[in-house]
């Protein structure tokens, strides 16, 4: 569900809940792709065979960090400001993998606007962000990210 405004509209809509986002089904091709653009190979992502024999997931499961990547897409679903000339990834203020991520889970992000302040040019928001596993209801990533909607 996309939440479309301005900038000028943006600060009203401060403590607004955002979303959810369409649903990102995690293949292990997905995985597998993360982990050769990441150099981070650890087997518990990338050796399905020893994966259901060893870990304590029962399988693969996707990288906390592949994970964090797919905010920023499912972020553009679920909010579009349209008159910002640009959009930055500012930062993170924190961020944490609450529960892993299987291969073939399916995840989504809902976000609440918590502030929303000027900077030169534009302005700055910071969301408290949740993306959630399809039938699960404990989040595998909380973050809040930092964005500037510039005009």
């Amino acid at each position: 569900m996309t939440t479309t405004t301005t900038l000028a509209g943006l600060p009203s809509l401060r403590g607004c809940v955002l979303g959810p986002s369409s649903w990102i089904e995690i293949t292990q091709e997905r995985v597998g792709t993360f982990a050769d653009a990441t150099d981070d190979r650890q087997w518990i992502h990338v050796d399905a065979e020893r994966a259901v024999r060893e870990s304590p997931f029962g399988g693969p499961i996707g990288h906390g960090f592949l994970t964090l990547s797919l905010l920023i897409p499912m972020w553009s679903e679920i909010l579009t400001v349209s008159d910002a000339g640009m959009v930055v990834n500012y930062g993170l203020n924190r961020v944490r993998f609450p529960a892993a991520v299987p291969v073939g889970a399916k995840l989504r992000l809902s976000a609440t606007l918590v502030d929303i302040e000027p900077v030169k040019g534009g302005l700055q928001v910071t969301a408290a962000a949740s993306i959630e596993r399809q039938g699960d209801d404990k989040p595998v990533c909380v973050a809040e990210p930092v964005f500037r909607f510039l005009g």
